[in-house]
């Protein structure tokens, strides 16, 4: 499906595209070819039909619903709140520019010289908008089904680590994390108790999340107790080992 040979800007023509990543457009390639092209190619080329602004803008909606629909259904117990992250951080511009790039799409997006001459092919807003619009050609040649297939073996890698690098977060990190995203604020820690000698003191620590108790742990520093009233406060609400 990949090719992973570095050739100029231009050089790879759309049916050979379509051929190389099994693409579903059979002899009909006026869409992936829109899907290329570039507004600067086209004010170079004043006989081409249009370029792929409004793929983008279909692509980008399809996007939305189908990483939104996968991570629903992929994370059964993830709160709205992570799902919602884990959503944009699937379909910014930077994760579909590397999508772009693992594709080689470079070589067939169609850029006016002063483009190319300014590396467009290499920009993340340009190699974004192109696998944006690739992706709604296929919603608009072949409907949802050929986008989905399109899409997802590029996502689900992709989300394993952003979920990876969430649950790398320490206790409190995560703690706040959840906390913002329902709306609740930060969590508050108040010291509740200091015990053991001078030398090798204990404290005791709880964390309030709008008002509430929601955990408590103890450590030799007001850090590590803290630390470990945040995972309390993970265990109780659900949230441990979960993104």
């Amino acid at each position: 499906m990949q090719d992973n040979q570095i050739n100029p800007v231009g050089t790879e023509s759309p049916a050979n595209l379509a051929q190389r990543l099994g693409l579903p457009f059979g002899d009909d390639l006026r869409l992936l070819t829109r899907a290329l092209t570039h507004r600067s190619y086209v004010n170079e080329n004043l006989n081409t039909p249009a370029d792929n602004e409004r793929l983008e803008f279909l692509g980008d909606a399809v996007l939305d619903f189908l990483v939104g629909a996968w991570a629903y259904h992929h994370y059964p117990e993830m709160p709205e709140g992570d799902l919602t992250k884990l959503r944009s951080a699937l379909v910014r511009t930077e994760t579909l520019a590397a999508f772009a790039r693992q594709l080689n799409l470079g070589p067939a997006m169609r850029l006016g010289r002063g483009e190319i001459q300014a590396g467009g092919a290499e920009r993340d807003a340009l190699l974004c908008a192109t696998f944006e619009a690739i992706v709604g050609a296929l919603y608009q040649h072949q409907g949802l089904d050929a986008a989905r297939e399109f899409v997802l073996p590029l996502i689900e890698p992709a989300a394993d680590q952003v979920v990876s690098q969430f649950l790398s977060l320490d206790p409190k990190s995560r703690l706040q994390e959840w906390s913002q995203s329902q709306g609740l604020g930060v969590p508050k820690y108040r010291t509740v108790a200091t015990n053991g000698p001078d030398h090798a003191p204990q404290f005791e620590i709880e964390v309030y999340i709008d008002q509430r108790c929601v955990g408590c742990g103890t450590g030799s520093s007001k850090q590590t107790a803290s630390q470990a009233a945040a995972q309390d406060a993970l265990n109780s609400l659900g949230l441990a080992g979960k993104s």
